[in-house]
């Protein structure tokens, strides 16, 4: 069974849209967080919102829930999808059937996106070229940042 949450609207936070989370100084903070209240208000009219994180995210930003500096981003509602077999797997075949070169990281939010039973999925990045690539024929809005 997939920890990706089952339907409703399903946002995936990439390296740079969890970065923008750590510091209200960072130039794309505003964005990412307008982002984030939009989907918060569309949920209030529709369809339950999940925000995750995938773990090779956090782990490439260097997101350690313990560290205080994270505590901003911590109170928020974000969950972690672990790069668990399943999804690892999922990410070596992204890797080896794109048509670019993707970096792990950009392949596990692929497998975490390809893994989505959402009525809708969103990816929050800086990076919206590899981001189509990696979630290949799964159906996604992009939101560049």
């Amino acid at each position: 069974m997939s920890p990706v949450p089952v339907g409703g609207h399903l946002v995936v936070l990439d390296n740079e849209a969890v970065q923008a989370l750590r510091s209200s100084s960072h130039a794309k903070h505003t964005s990412v967080l307008a982002h984030l209240d939009a989907g918060v208000a569309r949920q209030e009219r529709s369809a339950p919102l999940s925000i995750v994180v995938p773990t090779a995210v956090r782990a490439e930003v260097g997101w350690d829930r313990t560290d205080p500096r994270w505590a901003f981003a911590n109170h928020l509602a974000i969950f972690d999808v672990p790069l668990h077999a399943e999804h690892a797997d999922a990410a070596a075949a992204i890797r080896r059937r794109v048509d670019r070169a993707v970096s792990v990281v950009d392949a596990h939010v692929g497998a975490v996106v390809q893994a989505a039973d959402a009525e809708r999925i969103t990816v929050i990045t800086s990076d919206p070229k590899d981001m189509a690539a990696v979630a290949e024929q799964t159906p996604v809005v992009i939101v560049a940042i």
